[in-house]
C-alpha cells in the first residue's frame, strides 16, 4: 500500500486561501502559521494607519487573528479570507479607540461625496528612483513618509493606506470601507494632493541645509585656497 507524502512547512506556502483556511478548520497549526504570514503586512498597516502606534497596531492584529481562528467555523467564504479577516482587524483597532477616547465612527466613511474628479491623481510617492544613493537614505524617507500619512485626516488615511500602501483595488477599498467606487476615487484624490503639499513644503524647509559646507571642511578649504595663492604670490 503506499503511503501519502508528510507535508513540510514549506508547502503550505504554495497553498491557495481556501486549502488554508480549509486546513486551519481542522486545527492545522502549519495552515493558521500560513495564513499568519500571508496577511500580517497589510493587517499591521491597515491597523497602524487607524491606531497611529506600532505597538497598538501590534496588539490589534493579534486580537484580530485570535477572535478569527476562534470563529472560523463561522467563515461562511462569502468573501475572502483575508476581507474577513481585515473586517474583523477594523473593529478590533476602532473598539480600541473607542475605549481610549472621542474617535471618528466607521460610519463617517459613508457618508461619501460625489465630487468631481479633476486634476492628476497619481501618487506623489511613486516611481521613486531605485539607485544605490536612494536606498542609503530609505530607512530615514520611510519615516518621514510614515508621519505625512499619519498627518491626513482619518477619512482619507485609511483609504490611501488601503490603496495605494497595500494595493488594494478600488471595488476592494470600497467594499471594506462600505463606501461607493467615486467615494473612494475622490478620498484618495484629497489624500494624494494633501501627501504632495505636505512633502512638498516639508521639502522646501529643508533646503537650506542641503549639502553644508561649513565647519572644518569650510575652514579647510580656505586654508586651502590661501596656501595655493601664497605659493603663486611667492613664484
Amino acid at each position: 500500500m503506499r503511503s501519502e507524502p508528510v507535508p513540510i512547512r514549506n508547502s503550505y506556502e504554495a497553498l491557495s486561501e481556501a486549502e488554508l483556511v480549509t486546513l486551519a478548520r481542522g486545527g492545522n497549526n502549519d495552515a493558521v502559521r500560513a495564513l499568519v504570514r500571508r496577511n500580517n503586512q497589510q493587517l499591521f498597516r491597515i491597523a497602524r494607519g487607524i491606531l497611529h502606534n506600532d505597538a497598538e497596531a501590534e496588539d490589534a492584529v493579534q486580537a484580530a487573528y485570535v477572535t478569527a481562528f476562534t470563529k472560523l467555523a463561522g467563515f461562511r467564504g462569502e468573501a475572502a479570507f483575508s476581507t474577513w479577516l481585515t473586517r474583523i482587524l477594523m473593529n478590533e483597532a476602532y473598539g480600541r479607540l473607542r475605549r481610549q477616547g472621542p474617535v471618528v465612527d466607521l460610519a463617517e466613511y459613508r457618508e461619501g461625496t460625489r465630487n468631481t474628479l479633476d486634476g492628476d491623481l497619481s501618487d506623489p510617492m511613486a516611481h521613486y528612483p531605485q539607485n544605490p544613493e536612494s536606498e542609503l537614505g530609505r530607512a530615514e524617507v520611510r519615516k518621514f513618509l510614515e508621519k505625512a500619512i499619519d498627518a491626513l485626516p482619518e477619512p482619507f488615511r485609511l483609504t490611501y493606506i488601503m490603496r495605494d500602501v497595500q494595493e488594494m483595488t478600488t471595488r476592494e477599498v470600497a467594499h471594506l470601507l462600505g463606501i461607493n467606487i467615486v467615494t473612494v476615487k475622490t478620498r484618495l484624490f484629497r489624500a494624494r494632493r494633501l501627501l504632495r503639499t505636505e512633502l512638498s513644503r516639508s521639502v522646501a524647509d529643508e533646503f537650506s541645509a542641503i549639502f553644508p559646507f561649513d565647519g572644518a571642511r569650510c575652514a579647510g578649504m580656505a586654508d586651502r585656497v590661501t596656501r595655493t595663492l601664497a605659493g603663486q604670490r611667492d613664484g
